[in-house]
């Protein structure tokens, strides 16, 4: 898959009507919506708005992906920025927007959106609380697995094309004290030791920061009917050695908690692998009587 002019071929492109002239992009941003999760809803505002905002990429919570400004073309997604000391990264960096309801309040397990909706801590859309110092404490949404493949094989084209491209960060990196995107729970260091060329710190942490369990330990796959990634380390970087069908018994073997999400170490079809322990659930048995 190529680009002609700027647009990513075989990809859905909807021009913006807000979109500016021609630059050569060294960084890529990465955003929340902070918006309804409703599939094109983000998308659409992003298209044609009042307040004049645009991006260059949207990627739906399923993986979807949308195309609204050329990568040659300044979008204006970044508002008062500065990057190292250069300012208006919107005259130098690409746009992304992951398709997130942003900072939540939290009403006991589930999340309350700053437009009231709520999102049920519930598979494939789990929430939990975090807190940093760039982001404050809140209830937030994790980033589904099929989302951030997207991502990723969005930002290695991206790289593949444009040899001016040097950074990955996020809206609160350039606009700190402003910005609280992307998420606590986004697994940033891992995305970006992958597409910069480095190692993944998941693969060196997974033994060390992860611990043994129980003997005899079992979880059933739990994936919607869909097959289960399982991966060589803790993180969504492009490591997936197998796919598990779902309602599969598979032994554990340890766990450990990476970038805010719960990891198990199993086995399956004669290797070690990681999943994410949302779409497992424990195999319980009954005593007799």
């Amino acid at each position: 898959m190529t680009f002609k002019d700027g647009i990513l071929e075989d990809v859905q492109y909807t021009p913006a009507t807000h979109m500016g002239g021609g630059i050569t992009p060294s960084l890529i941003i990465l955003h929340d919506t902070a918006s309804s999760l409703s599939e094109g809803s983000a998308a659409d505002y992003l298209q044609n708005n009042d307040a004049k905002v645009s991006v260059h990429f949207v990627i739906e919570l399923n993986g979807k992906l949308r195309q609204l400004v050329p990568i040659n073309r300044r979008a204006n997604h970044a508002g008062a920025s500065s990057y190292h000391g250069r300012k208006s990264c919107n005259g130098f960096s690409i746009g992304i927007e992951l398709v997130n309801p942003g900072k939540m309040r939290a009403a006991g397990a589930n999340g309350i959106t700053w437009f009231g909706a709520t999102v049920e801590n519930d598979r494939p859309y789990t929430v939990e609380i975090a807190e940093t110092p760039e982001h404050g404490r809140g209830m937030w949404m994790h980033y589904p697995e099929a989302q951030l493949d997207t991502l990723i094989w969005l930002l290695r084209l991206l790289f593949a094309e444009c040899d001016t491209l040097q950074d990955i960060r996020a809206h609160w990196y350039v606009s700190p004290g402003r910005k609280v995107d992307t998420n606590p729970l986004f697994p940033m260091e891992q995305i970006r030791s992958h597409i910069l060329g480095r190692d993944d710190p998941a693969e060196d942490e997974a033994n060390r920061v992860s611990q043994p369990v129980s003997l005899n330990e079992l979880v059933v796959t739990s994936s919607n009917g869909d097959t289960l990634n399982m991966r060589r380390w803790p993180s969504f970087n492009p490591n997936v050695i197998a796919k598990i069908p779902d309602g599969t018994p598979v032994p554990v073997l340890r766990r450990g908690t990476f970038a805010g999400r719960d990891w198990l170490q199993v086995f399956y079809a004669g290797q070690e692998g990681w999943i994410v322990a949302s779409y497992a659930d424990p195999v319980t048995y009954a005593l007799p009587r």
